[in-house]
């Protein structure tokens, strides 16, 4: 049995465990990491730690430090209000709102960990204000990373279109953004129905999430003061900084969030605690895992299984499977850059068009992003209230799983399947 299959039996014990055991994913992940590591990599311990995301666990800890004090000073709450006033209280329009500030912040090169990360925290803190189921609130979010993203300027596309140019297929910048902009408007729609969308419908909101009767105390407490001023200029500061400068997102929220509470002590007491720290274990372990599979080649055996198919359409099929299903507990940014290859047999072949699999491929590749083993939907499921939160992940898992089979059948049959006819 070689290296490769011995991962993947490995990686689906580890999901079988994790749910007919009270073990935790994350620790069971990076001891699998540990065993198959250490039997059959012959990796060292340095070998495995080399895995860990220490990027992905600074920006967990960072952004969601950062809004545990946006939450204790009111920051959040007051937002909520000033949102809500901006869309006269219609609750039914705060998830597309959320959807498009995601959206024009990737489309404009926001990398999609920080535009989730800026945003994710507001607008689950408009569902707890209002009412809005957090799973709505947050699939709406990832999704709108999703579509904006493959923007001729944004991180997605940007990668997607340089890996075409460089392998000298045929590519078309526009259509893949629009493509996928409207798929996930679409999907969204979709989401908006079976989440709760239409019992939104209709209901205006007041201040603050209160009744009429506490208005004027809401508004006053709610004041724009000293260390809510603080904290929103340090979100803008982070902000500036991912867009323009092209700074770490964790790294800035912990200086920003140190910078808050030398200056507003009391307003941050606390806010260590509301820190995620079980989904934090949970997403760096899986990662952890995964990063050892790419190590022993995992992936590419995968996709050289794959490409040695002699049916086209069906090796088309497959690829995006596997990018849907990959992406869901890895980096997305990785799967676009290491797949696109791979489909170049299929593309040379004339029998299956090339921007129709490029772009069923990168959208694939990017639904799948609200799972809770991806970095938006760690994310989400970090910035959902405790009492909310195992149940938040174990939907979006759910949905992440069941969207990495439907969504490539779905784009398949959208845009390879036509341009094979």
């Amino acid at each position: 049995m070689s290296d490769q299959v011995i991962s993947i039996i490995a990686l689906v014990l580890i999901f079988a465990l994790a749910t007919f055991s009270a073990v935790h994913l994350g620790v069971l992940a990076i001891v699998a990491a540990f065993i198959v590591g250490s039997t059959v990599a012959n990796e060292s311990s340095d070998d495995i730690f080399s895995g860990f995301p220490g990027d992905l666990f600074v920006v967990l800890v960072g952004v969601t430090l950062l809004f545990g004090i946006a939450k204790s000073n009111g920051t959040v709450d007051w937002l909520v209000n000033a949102a809500v006033k901006a869309v006269r209280g219609r609750i039914a329009l705060i998830p597309w709102v959320m959807f498009l500030v995601t959206a024009v912040l990737t489309a404009v090169g926001a990398v999609t960990p920080a535009a989730v990360g800026i945003v994710a925290p507001i607008g689950l803190g408009f569902a707890v204000a209002y009412g809005i189921s957090p799973v709505l609130m947050g699939l709406f979010i990832a999704n709108g990373a999703s579509a904006g993203g493959f923007s001729p300027i944004g991180v997605f596309g940007s990668i997607t279109n340089n890996v075409v140019e460089r392998n000298d297929l045929p590519g078309s910048p526009a259509t893949l953004f629009t493509a996928s902009f409207l798929f996930n408007v679409g999907l969204c729609v979709i989401i908006f129905l079976l989440f709760g969308g239409r019992q939104l419908l209709g209901r205006i909101a007041t201040s603050g999430g209160k009744d009429a009767d506490d208005e004027a105390t809401a508004t006053t407490s709610l004041r724009l003061d000293l260390p809510r001023a603080l904290t929103l200029l340090g979100l803008l500061s982070l902000v500036a900084g991912a867009l323009f400068f092209d700074l770490d997102v964790g790294l800035m929220a912990l200086t920003i969030s140190v910078v808050l509470t030398l200056v507003a002590p009391t307003s941050a007491k606390g806010a260590v605690d509301k820190c995620a720290w079980s989904t934090v274990l949970l997403v760096c372990g899986i990662v952890t895992y995964v990063s050892q599979m790419e190590r022993l080649g995992t992936i590419d055996w995968l996709g050289e299984r794959v490409a040695s198919i002699d049916a086209p359409l069906l090796g088309a099929l497959l690829i995006c499977l596997i990018g849907a299903v990959v992406s869901a507990f890895a980096s997305t940014t990785g799967m676009l850059g290491a797949l696109i290859p791979l489909a170049v047999p299929f593309l040379l072949t004339g029998q299956v068009g090339a921007v129709g699999l490029i772009t069923a491929l990168a959208i694939s590749a990017s639904i799948v992003d609200a799972s809770p083993f991806s970095t938006s939907g760690a994310l989400v499921t970090a910035n959902t209230p405790p009492d909310q939160r195992d149940l938040v992940f174990r939907r979006l898992m759910a949905w992440g799983l069941g969207i990495a089979v439907v969504g490539p059948l779905v784009t398949w049959c959208l845009f390879v399947v036509p341009g094979s006819l």
